[in-house]
């Protein structure tokens, strides 16, 4: 239908002149032409044509507001998408039932460029009921992301049973602890008791009880009348705990769906380094370390050079690698692996050659700092913007450094340490972006080169390292607001050129040289309690690593350990630590 046809049937509507129908919503009567809502919806047409006798001119919709009705027409007469946060479900679902295709979509586009944390939840209900399965699927990833904020909402207890029971079994769900999942199924169930106590049988058993620290469990689940006065819960119940007092399931065996660790908010990353088999040999293999199951998984990537002693850097769903030493030269250029394609990209080069150097992500940029150029140790650093593909120099450092360690923290960038080819440097500094200026800082106890900094619980962590002699089990933490450093315990065991990385409120340290040899030995830091605690080894001994920390990826299972195999159950230990 051209424009000016479209118009001339719109104002015949307007005034109920030729018009053949009336749809009547609510004692609204709409008068409008058969041919331009049969044009427009499947529905109406079979309306028109084959639900209804030829004589019959008032046909009455129901389970639609006048206003939406209003919304409707008019997109079939002028094409008009009156789309709008107040009305964009109402008038999907509308859509939906009366096959309004070319609305629908325009309702979806406006979900999608709306989609947020605050409406994700209503928003995978509804396409969820009325198909739209791109959208839903990504409003379903947002709720997982969010689903210890989210549950808490009004919009969680509209969800239907169906619903209910896909999310909480779903293994992408994020929460830090079993008993967040647990009480948010609780809540949905006494928001409306009576009609929904009935499907506690059916949700229960999507709950991973076995996860849960034995206090909890027996405090909160065995103790709970609702759960225990019904028979199939009473036997899940049952099953779980026989779970929490049996630490090793079956060898190769599938986890018990009670027991099944969900997928983790955060993957640790290995990339690359030294591993050493009698001689040193660079590898470009990546592990992927999932907390949740405290075991490492190979990240399948064999067909990309071989590099070492680069540095890495997650930021916006792919992890950006500079610098190398596995070559003659020291070279510019700069890799991207997309963590969604899993396939290596070039990106723009960097300005200046470095080896050893450091890198940060800050404020959606990516800094590289100091390293090697081939003749001498560096003060310049300089700024990548990933959405104009280009590296800016910024300031010069007060002092040269390689194999120094950088991080950033509330706004700045903090380098420490380091090696500039005569001295071993305690120095530490910050650069901030506002005024592109470095400050010099309290230095460290120790010089050092070859240590991890990372931020952590709002401080700047050093840990180990070479003080020209001997390798470092050395921690200490600086303080921003005082300007001071403090001792931290030390590691259990004494690295250099390893990975560093928070996760999930504990920092990790992985791989390195412990002063004699390679070493694959990963351990964790609790601040809680000032201890280090070892985890899973990696299966690789490695040193010269570069290793950062992934999250909010769709595709995070490519990363995690099978949920299919499963060794051993988490430890009372460990299940308290996560509370």
């Amino acid at each position: 239908m051209n424009p000016g046809s479209s118009l001339v049937f719109n104002e015949l509507r307007l005034h109920e002149e030729l018009c053949d129908a009336v749809i009547r919503v609510q004692k609204h009567d709409f008068h409008v032409h058969r041919i331009i809502l049969s044009a427009c919806s499947d529905h109406f047409r079979s309306l028109f044509t084959s639900w209804s006798q030829p004589a019959d001119q008032v046909y009455e919709v129901h389970q639609v507001s006048p206003h939406v009705m209003r919304c409707i027409i008019e997109f079939a007469y002028v094409g008009s998408e009156e789309v709008t946060q107040q009305n964009v479900e109402e008038l999907y679902a509308a859509c939906y039932l009366l096959k309004v295709l070319g609305l629908m979509e325009a309702c979806c586009r406006f979900m999608e460029q709306h989609l947020c944390k605050d409406n994700c939840v209503d928003i995978w209900r509804l396409t969820e009921t009325f198909a739209c399965p791109s959208l839903s699927a990504d409003a379903f990833h947002l709720l997982t992301q969010h689903f210890t904020e989210l549950c808490a909402s009004s919009a969680f207890l509209k969800l239907s049973v169906p619903q209910l029971m896909k999310l909480t079994e779903a293994d992408q769900l994020q929460v830090r602890n079993e008993r967040i999942v647990y009480e948010a199924v609780i809540r949905w169930i006494n928001h409306s008791p009576e009609e929904r106590t009935t499907y506690i049988s059916q949700i229960l058993p999507k709950v991973r009880l076995a996860l849960m620290t034995h206090r909890y469990f027996m405090a909160h689940v065995r103790n709970n009348q609702m759960v225990m006065r019904d028979p199939v819960c009473q036997d899940t119940v049952r099953a779980a705990h026989i779970l929490m007092n049996h630490a090793v399931l079956s060898p190769g065996g599938p986890y018990h769906p009670l027991a099944r660790p969900r997928l983790p908010a955060s993957i640790l990353l290995a990339i690359g380094g030294w591993k050493k088999n009698g001689v040193a040999v660079a590898t470009n293999a990546i592990e992927a370390y999932d907390i949740s199951t405290n075991s490492w998984v190979i990240v399948a990537n064999n067909e990309e050079a071989t590099r070492s002693n680069e540095a890495a850097v997650f930021l916006d769903g792919s992890v950006y690698c500079v610098g190398d030493n596995y070559r003659v030269e020291p070279f510019t250029s700069v890799r991207r692996f997309d963590l969604g394609t899993r396939v290596w990209h070039q990106v723009e080069p960097m300005k200046t050659r470095r080896w050893f150097a450091t890198i940060t992500a800050l404020n959606d940029r990516i800094y590289a700092i100091g390293g090697f150029d081939g003749q001498s140790s560096l003060r310049s650093a300089e700024r990548y913007d990933p959405q104009t593909n280009q590296w800016t120099e910024i300031a010069s450092m007060h002092e040269r450094r390689s194999q120094a360690s950088c991080t950033s923290l509330q706004g700045k960038v903090y380098i420490c340490g380091g090696f500039w080819g005569v001295e071993i440097l305690s120095s530490s500094e910050y650069y901030s972006p506002e005024t592109n200026q470095w400050t010099l800082m309290a230095p460290m106890s120790v010089g050092r080169y070859g240590l991890g900094v990372v931020a952590f619980e709002e401080q700047i962590y050093a840990v180990g390292g070479n003080n020209g002699g001997t390798t470092l089990n050395l921690a200490e933490a600086y303080s921003p607001w005082t300007n001071s450093w403090s001792t931290v315990t030390p590691m259990r065991s004494p690295r250099t050129n390893f990975g560093i990385e928070v996760v999930e409120d504990r920092l990790f340290v992985i791989g390195g040289l412990n002063g004699f040899t390679t070493i694959s030995k990963v351990e964790w830091y609790d601040p809680h309690s000032a201890l280090w605690s070892a985890a899973s080894s990696m299966g690789i001994c490695r040193s010269g690593l570069s290793c950062c920390v992934v999250s909010g990826l769709a595709n995070m299972a490519d990363y995690a350990a099978p949920r299919d195999v499963g060794p051993e159950l988490l430890s009372d230990s460990d299940r308290a630590a996560q509370e």
